[in-house]
């Protein structure tokens, strides 16, 4: 078994997948599994492991996500998160910037954010939020973010284009790159913002889910931290009636398709240990993330987290997720376009003409 990092996992599987070495389990999200691996050819259609009882105990999110346009299942769900962000809660008490959170529901409007980075940024004088662009790492974030602060859209209903030009995504580029106290910044990948967050120098995090708060070491954070968990809140983005729209981490289970039935089998009963027997409430808690089922083989997981009070909070947030997008046409092309735009935008370029340039070059990729 091999740990794959964020900044070589994708080069030394394809690298595998070239030379026909690929090994015959992965573990990951819908975008490599079906998007990428599955929509090329190289997994196994997994749809023969599920019955009328597994389509029912699985959430209608994770199953979507998890099958290829043609109705083939590249990855088995295992658990679930909703992505959004977080705030360094004694700065912004510090601040006065707290008074415009609502700690409650985890929400806020888009002034409150407005008006909470003006006072952190009275109070620091220093850059408070980044706009992290140094390549795809976390993108979530920032697409969340410009989507939510005016209610744009990402792709069209049909998931085949790219409206990054809604005029409500260039209307808060423009709010972003305008604010003192937001800055966009190349030198930041998504991992490396967390990391500058938990130093407390960003006083914000845009790149976040529940397993950068309890396990901020596996989360790569690198030295120096100042922050506990005690010192973080998470937040929904803010939009502008405070109800949010986020985008959703869903990992599982994918097979290489190496031809050799048996090591398939094989696999499979591995999935099967794992994502459907009494064994996956451990696997849920190893994960540190939500069940993608309700039940396994009898065994309720509804409970997994009775008794931990912050996976109890945050479950506030699932209802908040919004469509799963990723399986839109030219996606591979179209992360790389959104973080170059970003740094054009960030350097000054106008940022309608720069929207569509880069917009187009997506969807061409389509």
């Amino acid at each position: 078994m091999e740990y794959l990092a964020y900044a070589d996992g994708d080069d030394k599987v394809n690298t595998a997948l070239t030379v026909g070495g690929a090994p015959d389990l992965v573990l990951e999200g819908p975008q490599r599994l079906v998007s990428n691996w599955g929509n090329g050819g190289y997994m196994v259609d997994l749809s023969d492991m599920l019955d009328e009882t597994d389509k029912s105990e699985i959430a209608a999110s994770a199953l979507g996500c998890a099958t290829s346009a043609d109705g083939k299942l590249y990855m088995y769900p295992l658990v679930m998160t909703a992505h959004c962000m977080a705030v360094n809660l004694n700065a912004f008490q510090e601040a006065g910037a707290d008074q415009y959170l609502d700690l409650d529901s985890h929400t806020w409007t888009t002034d409150d954010f407005i008006k909470a980075v003006e006072a952190l940024y009275a109070h620091y004088n220093d850059t408070v939020g980044a706009v992290f662009c140094a390549g795809q790492g976390g993108d979530q974030g920032t697409r969340a973010l410009v989507n939510n602060l005016y209610g744009a859209s990402f792709v069209n209903g049909t998931h085949d284009g790219y409206t990054w030009d809604d005029p409500n995504n260039i209307k808060a580029l423009e709010l972003l790159r305008d604010m003192d106290g937001i800055e966009f910044d190349a030198s930041l990948a998504g991992g490396d913002e967390i990391a500058k967050f938990y130093q407390g120098i960003l006083k914000m995090a845009f790149c976040w889910n529940i397993q950068q708060q309890t396990d901020p070491n596996g989360a790569g954070t690198g030295t120096g931290k100042t922050l506990t968990g005690d010192d973080i809140a998470f937040m929904a983005f803010p939009s502008q009636d405070g109800s949010a729209s986020l985008c959703g981490g869903w990992w599982g289970f994918g097979i290489f398709d190496n031809g050799d039935a048996a090591r398939i089998e094989a696999a499979k009963t591995f999935i099967k240990y794992m994502c459907d027997s009494e064994h996956t409430a451990e696997a849920v808690k190893t994960a540190t993330f939500y069940p993608a089922r309700s039940a396994a083989e009898g065994t309720d997981l509804s409970n997994v987290w009775a008794g931990n009070d912050l996976m109890a909070e945050y479950n506030k947030l699932l209802p908040m997720l919004g469509e799963y997008y990723e399986d839109t046409k030219g996606w591979t092309q179209a992360r790389t376009s959104w973080w170059n735009m970003l740094q054009d935008i960030g350097e000054g370029a106008g940022i309608a003409e720069t929207v569509a340039t880069f917009q187009a070059e997506a969807n061409a990729a389509g």
